[in-house]
């Protein structure tokens, strides 16, 4: 067991929600090609999210007939992504959702997802865009006291490490900005 990285997810931002996620075993350590593969739908995956993430935080408040214009264009944006979300993954075929925490070194996870082995695929899936799932090949690390298992993600480059924090980032600045909303 190594508590490098336990010692490195700890320390990080990361980012706790109810995804729908689902693991699957593996059997054999990803080969380079495969890997580059996952890593570069990761990094279209990531940049649609962020894309739609920061779409939606750039409408403002404005009556000008140009902001009317781009509200209702991102209106029809968001329901052609909501059509093909659903026609490609409907959401009786989602996995379920689970309460995970997660950043680029690793995710803490419900015991009950994680497959027997120490080797496993990670799919996370956010409302955004569910359709292109965020796929991390992980290795067991740690089994905690309260039912929930630590995986750390194998290495992913520094480009896409990057983009798993500034998802996280964003999601963690919006809760922090949701939590002052409710308090003030």
């Amino acid at each position: 067991m190594q508590d490098d990285a336990w010692l490195a997810f700890s320390e990080r931002v990361s980012c706790e929600e109810d995804c729908h996620v689902d693991c699957e075993r593996l059997e054999h350590p990803l080969s380079p090609t495969q890997i580059l593969c996952l890593a570069e739908r990761n990094a279209n995956t990531l940049a649609a999210i962020a894309a739609l993430e920061e779409r939606r935080a750039d409408i403002g408040e404005d009556d000008s007939p140009l902001m009317q214009e781009m509200l209702r264009m991102d209106a029809k944006l968001t329901a052609l992504v909501d059509i093909v979300n659903n026609l490609l993954v409907p959401t009786n075929t989602l996995p379920p959702r689970k309460l995970l925490r997660f950043n680029a070194v690793g995710a803490l996870l419900p015991a009950t997802l994680v497959p027997a082995g120490d080797a496993l695929l990670l799919r996370l899936r956010f409302d955004l865009c569910r359709s292109l799932p965020l796929e991390l090949a992980a290795r067991v690390e740690r089994h905690c006291d309260d039912g929930r298992v630590f995986v750390a993600f194998a290495p992913q480059g520094d480009a896409l490490s990057d983009a798993i924090e500034r998802l996280v980032f964003r999601h963690h600045r919006r809760k922090v900005a949701e939590a002052r909303q409710l308090t003030g």
